[in-house]
């Protein structure tokens, strides 16, 4: 019995480690140190929890009567648009509504000046809920979206499309907006005032 002939490999190369390969040292130093320097880059390890009341995009816990977060550009397109905001309302949910507002809200529209006097008159009606504020800054957008994912049951209205941009990617909040001179809303399932697709 002879000797297996062995056969002769080509083109092979010892395997080494790229000078860029996490498991270095040195790069998991430097990882270390931009981790320090950057502390606001968070890992997220499980997804949000979602409440139990929603049911695909719409939230089975709201109900009459509706609480509607209102937002400043709401009120002065209310009053180009000569619409009674309460009735308004009744009339495109088909139930009764509590206007709510925000002190954030109200500080935006005193600092429009005299020019929007009048929407801080109507803001300022007595059968509209006032609900405080205890984050610091007057940014209203940021406090409508806050509350929002805090507490479930309100309706958002809005004519600002950045801000239901924002608010649409938080399931199970209707929005509230004015289309063809009438209160329309989406994302509340046998809405009367639904837009139609």
């Amino acid at each position: 019995m002879g000797r297996a002939k062995k056969t002769r490999k080509f083109a092979t190369v010892k395997r080494m480690l790229s000078p860029k390969d996490a498991r270095l040292e040195e790069n998991i130093r430097k990882q270390e140190e931009e981790d320090i320097k950057n502390p606001k880059k968070e890992k997220l390890n499980e997804a949000p929890k979602q409440s139990s009341a929603l049911f695909f995009n719409y939230n089975t816990a709201l109900g009459p009567p509706y609480q509607v977060l209102i937002d400043t550009n709401f009120i002065n397109f209310t009053i180009q648009n000569k619409i009674e905001i309460v009735q308004g309302m009744m009339d495109c949910l088909l139930a009764k509504t509590t206007v709510c507002i925000t002190d954030c809200v109200m500080a935006e529209l005193e600092k429009l000046g005299p020019r929007f006097k009048l929407a801080l008159t109507l803001a300022k009606d007595p059968r509209f809920k006032r609900i405080p504020c205890t984050h610091a800054g007057t940014y209203a957008d940021d406090c409508l979206v806050n509350k929002v994912e805090q507490f479930k049951c309100y309706i958002v209205a809005t004519c600002d499309r950045d801000l239901r941009r924002r608010i649409r990617k938080i399931p199970g909040i209707p929005i509230m907006y004015i289309s063809q001179h009438k209160y329309v809303i989406e994302r509340l399932p046998e809405a009367w005032g639904a837009p139609n697709k």
